[in-house]
């Protein structure tokens, strides 16, 4: 079987997501801060009449934020019935990969916290690390990003 990823990078780290669950893929614009906000949720983005919650995978990851730039770009996707943009460093391809090219994660890394790491694809001597969206935000983040997006949304009305 095929899996068809979204590729993009954080730092010099490449990840994969699921092309069926992005919805779109946006310049990095129009972002807007947002005190007091959950822990990884850096701002909110109105796209298309959805308020739409902006989440910072560097945050979720332990790495610095970095500086938004041209490359600077926004994964959409739709997971659990919430609209969450994914900050991203650069999108750099598509690519598809069979079964046969997926590893499992070791077994000496897997944890709760890294329950969003689906598996590792190896293409060409790069490791390219392929995520989970469903599961990259735990129980307590997707219920405060869900909360959040449901306020925004009551103050656009």
């Amino acid at each position: 079987m095929l899996t068809k990823q979204v590729i993009f990078k954080l730092g010099d780290e490449e990840y994969g997501m699921d092309i069926s669950l992005v919805t779109t893929i946006e310049n990095y614009s129009g972002v807007v801060p947002m005190p007091n906000a959950p822990a990884f949720i850096i701002g909110i983005l109105s796209l298309r009449g959805d308020v739409i919650p902006v989440y910072s995978l560097r945050k979720k990851f332990g790495m610095p934020e970095a500086a938004v730039n041209e490359k600077t770009q926004l994964l959409i996707t739709r997971c659990n019935d919430i609209l969450v943009g994914y900050k991203v460093d650069s999108v750099s391809e598509i690519l598809e990969f069979p079964d046969s090219e997926i590893k499992k994660i070791p077994e000496i890394v897997r944890c709760a916290d890294t329950r969003y790491a689906l598996g590792v694809a190896n293409r060409k001597e790069r490791l390219i690390v392929l995520l989970d969206i469903v599961n990259i935000l735990n129980e307590q983040e997707a219920a405060a990003v869900k909360d959040f997006a449901e306020q925004h949304e009551k103050k656009e009305e």
